[in-house]
């Protein structure tokens, strides 16, 4: 193998388990979220974890996770990273891996958006809503489906994240319609009421049977400063968004943005992605443990869900050069055992691989922002990230 002092890397995969947490953060008192910790609990709540390939990546080496044993001599780099933004949800995390630390956290309405936003809203649709309440996504289409079938109106609601969410059945609002919608609720939330996502929520089915679709889409406020996504852009590398990651960052930065159906739908894509000749960053999210595991309170599914995701890894490091890097890292937590439904505010994991990688303590890292100052060093760009580069662990040679 040639020297990293000698030859350029080729691709860094980085792959977002969304909303797989490995404990609580030092301020999670704050949030609620004391007690926290989706991969530990969802072990315990399952009788263990069989994780094999991450176990091999030193998972079992960050925290006790009941059937992910630690292992001394791993083949990758392990750690563990603080978050070091205001908040917990999904914009928050992602931002600040890409060099973005949000010191103000985004308006959020527990109590329902207030009288003027919605009679905006309205006014701009033409249409009266139902809802406006904070509710589980799955819960709230169960309680006013039947009505929105009758009457036609959106359902508008929320939770403890910074989103304005509308959930349409498609034979009533078609999904174009309501993504027009989404578009002038999103021209209307700005100021004071700037919340961080409006997501489009399609269902189909019949009363009873209500099932959301993958048709989802999030409408983003743009990122308040560059990311290393556009210094890549700049300097000529390609970057490709997989998953919902084009709306997290309002499609800036990135040159080609592909939709999944969730995350064995992304493992594909990624694949894909990984045998494509150029050089760049691939950006996946797996947001399934997030939105059908983790919401629903289903450690269960949460736990089938990292069980699918490990059984792939060989297919993904197989695709993979001697020039690639791979890293799995997620956003937040979303703890499927509280009685809480929405995110929870915990550390990440960290995981990083190549080719005749080393058994390498990554420690823990004071902000997620060390992954921008890790793509920065690898790419040689000139943006400079807060945070602190891994890359010379990685690759000693480079040193």
């Amino acid at each position: 193998m040639q020297s990293m002092k000698n030859r350029e890397i080729s691709k860094v995969i980085l792959i977002i388990l969304d909303g797989v947490g490995i404990g609580e953060m030092p301020d999670a008192y704050e949030y609620g979220d004391v007690g926290s910790n989706t991969l530990a609990n969802t072990a315990k709540a399952v009788g263990g974890l069989k994780l094999p390939n991450l176990e091999q990546m030193g998972l079992g080496n960050l925290t006790d996770i009941l059937g992910v044993a630690p292992i001394t001599d791993c083949n990758a780099g392990y750690g563990i990273m603080h978050e070091l933004s205001k908040g917990k949800d999904t914009i928050i995390g992602h931002w600040e891996m890409m060099g973005i630390i949000t010191e103000k956290p985004f308006p959020v309405y527990p109590d329902g958006f207030p009288a003027e936003v919605i009679e905006q809203f309205e006014r701009a649709i033409g249409r009266k809503t139902l809802g406006n309440i904070a509710a589980s996504g799955t819960e709230i289409i169960k309680e006013l489906g039947m009505e929105h079938l009758e009457t036609g109106y959106p359902i508008v609601y929320t939770s403890a994240d910074s989103v304005f969410q509308i959930a349409a059945h498609e034979s009533i609002i078609p999904v174009n319609e309501l993504y027009e919608i989404c578009a002038a609720a999103r021209e209307i939330l700005t100021g004071k009421h700037n919340v961080s996502r409006v997501i489009a929520r399609p269902f189909i089915g019949d009363k009873g049977n209500f099932t959301r679709t993958y048709n989802r889409r999030d409408f983003t406020i743009k990122p308040p400063a560059p990311t290393v996504l556009d210094s890549m852009q700049q300097h000529g590398y390609k970057v490709i968004g997989i998953g919902k990651i084009c709306d997290v960052f309002s499609h800036q930065g990135i040159d080609e943005c592909i939709h999944t159906e969730g995350n064995r739908d992304g493992i594909n894509r990624t694949i894909e992605a990984i045998n494509q000749p150029y050089k760049g960053l691939i950006f996946t999210n797996m947001t399934d443990f997030d939105s059908k595991y983790g919401h629903r309170n289903n450690p269960a599914g949460f736990a089938l869900g990292l069980k699918e995701f490990d059984d792939h890894l060989p297919e993904i490091k197989s695709a993979m050069s001697e020039y690639d890097l791979l890293i799995v890292a997620a956003d937040h937590g979303v703890d499927p055992t509280t009685k809480s439904t929405d995110h929870s505010r915990e550390m990440a994991p960290l995981l990083v691989w190549r080719n005749g990688m080393q058994s390498t303590n990554l420690g823990v890292r004071s902000s997620f922002t060390d992954i921008a100052a890790t793509l920065s060093s690898l790419f040689n760009l000139d943006y400079k990230s807060p945070g602190t580069s891994f890359a010379n662990d990685i690759y000693p040679e480079r040193s």
